[in-house]
């Protein structure tokens, strides 16, 4: 078993024996500058009152020391994760907040004298840097009514070099979607105990399209592999939460790009 050269993207995925896991070997130092700030817009009768009293939108996130195009996609990923109308297109993070503040308003005006307040609460935080990659997690709160809220995450993999993000195009083979839902689907029902019949969409525990199993939009390149994250609603009842499943680079090593990983035989 051997690394083929220094990978571009996925730096260094060492292998010490068969049995070993390859690892993306993290590389240095932070390489690009950054300081966290916040973005903070209350909902306008809040007055003095206490930021916990109040309908108030919060986005907290990393600013870096250019990068442009690295900023626009934490702000675009905010704007997946949270904008009220997903038909609409919010131009940034101050027009995300006018469109949830909004919201309020009208849900006052409908029952004003509802004690509700409602909260839109990001983070985005820098989960691993190295020269090349570039990997953080954008997630947080929203609750707009209702009996609860509901937290949401996604992720952004982003090529340092070429300034743009890494999609799985990007490092696996054409022809690599059939083969890794496959793949996928053997790990997720092993880590969920189903047997290879067992429905996945029984009205109650699952409830994916057309009972077919499939992958999420959202993944981050980690360490020993992909790991993709099914947001609460999108194949489970909210009581279930998140569903993670990491699929170990070892798992997939015949659909690595070469100049990203494995030789194909090994």
């Amino acid at each position: 078993m051997k690394i083929t050269n220094i990978i571009l993207l996925l730096a260094a995925l060492t292998i010490v024996s068969c049995k070993q896991t390859p690892k993306y070997k993290y590389d240095g130092p932070d390489t690009v500058a950054y300081t966290y700030k916040e973005f903070k817009v209350r909902d306008k009768g809040c007055g003095d009152n206490p930021d916990s009293t109040c309908t108030i939108v919060k986005l907290n996130y990393p600013d870096f020391n250019g990068h442009a195009a690295l900023k626009d996609s934490i702000t675009r990923e905010f704007i997946k994760l949270f904008a009220q109308d997903k038909a609409k297109n919010d131009t940034g993070k101050t027009q995300l907040a006018a469109d949830f503040i909004s919201r309020y308003t009208d849900f006052k005006k409908i029952s004003p004298k509802s004690t509700l307040v409602f909260l839109l609460d990001g983070k985005a935080k820098v989960v691993r840097q190295d020269r090349i990659m570039f990997n953080l997690e954008v997630s947080g709160y929203l609750y707009n009514g209702g009996a609860h809220g509901v937290d949401y995450t996604g992720y952004i993999n982003w090529n340092l070099k070429k300034d743009k993000p890494v999609t799985l195009d990007n490092i696996l083979d054409s022809g690599y979607r059939k083969p890794l839902t496959s793949i996928a689907e053997q790990l997720f029902r092993k880590n969920e105990k189903l047997s290879d019949t067992s429905s996945l969409n029984n009205g109650r525990t699952y409830f994916f399209k057309d009972g077919k199993f499939s992958l999420p939009d959202t993944y981050l390149l980690t360490n020993y592999g992909i790991k993709f994250l099914y947001n609460v609603y999108t194949i489970k009842p909210y009581a279930a939460g998140k569903t993670y499943l990491l699929i170990p680079y070892d798992h997939i090593r015949p659909l690595i790009k070469p100049h990203f990983g494995f030789t194909k035989n090994g």
